[in-house]
């Protein structure tokens, strides 16, 4: 059996959707799901390709336990055929991702990531890049939030 393959996205690719890859694959590995399914991020724009998280995000996400290793790398068209599921971080993001979409099979792969929270009633998962610390915190609250709703989603797929 293929892997259910989930793609987290935003901007960037260095704070939201990176922080989302690692809450995502710490839970995935509390479960022992990780040879079920595999995880990655990426941004609607190239400007920090290559690049590891910002800074302020992985030292945020390490306080609650997370390692942020993955590098920035731009979405691909390809990536909607590829993953089962791509999420995004803010309307922006799910805009541009709609973009590349080739027909209507890929568009349904496309969800708001906030769709997944139940304890915060945010529409988007706001950018901290120009904030401070405390922008930071709340991202990594909602996507605590919406990663563990997910994933009880996902594993209802695979059972």
């Amino acid at each position: 059996m293929s892997k259910f393959r989930v793609l987290f996205v935003c901007m960037g690719n260095i704070c939201r959707s990176p922080a989302a890859e690692g809450v995502f694959t710490s839970l995935v590995a509390e479960e022992e799901l990780e040879d079920r399914i595999e995880i990655d991020s990426a941004g609607t724009i190239s400007f920090h390709e290559g690049n590891p998280a910002d800074p302020r995000m992985s030292a945020a996400a390490a306080d609650r336990g997370y390692k942020l290793t993955s590098r920035a790398r731009q979405i691909k068209q390809k990536d909607l055929s590829a993953f089962d599921l791509v999420i995004t971080m803010d309307d922006d993001n799910y805009d541009n991702v709609l973009a590349l979409s080739e027909d209507k099979q890929e568009r349904e792969k496309v969800k708001s990531f906030c769709d997944y929270c139940k304890e915060h009633s945010d529409q988007t998962v706001p950018d901290p890049y120009y904030g401070g610390a405390d922008g930071f915190e709340h991202v990594l609250d909602l996507l605590e939030d919406g990663c563990s709703n997910l994933l009880m989603d996902i594993k209802k797929q695979l059972s």
